[in-house]
């Protein structure tokens, strides 16, 4: 532990791991934003901790299973000369969800449908709402920590940058669920995100890597538009 503190490729090494799972997080926090916008406030709160804790948890027991986390990328079926391991049928099945959950939120947004407020469907709505957070967080953990695993290869740096990733997408997803729910536009424009991270998922999974890069800044691009379109408006409501 000494050494590591006093080292400064591990510093360097938990630094870069730790940008990584915070960029790489943000997937998790829209995705988390957009379903719990659905349910009473409340719900929400609780189902954002629910599932911002469960994706820590998964990313800590994926590190605690490294030999079988490596296994996974491993061949396990061949289709038409294509190789697929546990980790790409993972991220195509993953993706496809993805893909599915926000065509059917945007169709649902289009049509202004509204789900009958009952306790009963609200309680529903609230276990659903977790089922369908724990899938997205085994899915983007799995990715998230096989990133981790290949750039570094200590167990106590890559845990250290996980929990501080985990701790600021905490902190982050409270706001951005708010805001997301006091703005509709903004809830399409997250719908629309998740689309292209499903399509990024599903690609990786056929072994067609979209560099996140170009994701990430669409996504920055077009939230920064947003952003000022939400001003423009209040702007003119204040006049």
């Amino acid at each position: 532990m000494i050494a590591l503190l006093t080292s400064p490729e591990a510093w360097a090494a938990f630094l870069t791991l730790t940008a990584l799972e915070i960029v790489l997080g943000i997937d998790n926090v829209i995705f988390i934003s957009v379903v719990v916008s659905g349910i009473p406030a409340e719900q929400a709160r609780r189902a954002r901790q629910i599932g911002l804790t469960l994706a820590l948890v998964f990313r800590i027991l994926l590190l605690s299973l490294l030999v079988w986390l490596i296994g996974l990328t491993r061949a396990v079926v061949t289709v038409h000369d294509f190789a697929f391991s546990w980790r790409d049928i993972i991220l195509i099945a993953g993706g496809l969800f993805l893909i599915a959950k926000a065509t059917h939120e945007i169709h649902r947004e289009v049509e202004a449908q509204q789900d009958a407020p009952t306790a009963a469907s609200g309680k529903a709505a609230f276990l659903k709402v977790i089922f369908e957070i724990t899938i997205i967080d085994i899915v983007f953990s799995l990715d998230s920590i096989i990133t981790a695993i290949g750039m570094s290869q200590d167990l106590t740096i890559m845990i250290s940058a996980v929990v501080i990733a985990c701790v600021i997408m905490y902190a982050a997803s409270g706001p951005v669920a708010r805001f997301v729910a006091a703005h509709p536009t903004t809830k399409m424009l997250a719908l629309a995100f998740l689309v292209l991270i499903g399509v990024a998922l599903v690609a990786d999974g056929f072994k067609f890597h979209i560099p996140r890069g170009y994701i990430y800044f669409a996504i920055a691009f077009s939230a920064l538009v947003e952003l000022f379109n939400v001003l423009a408006r209040h702007n003119r409501r204040a006049r």
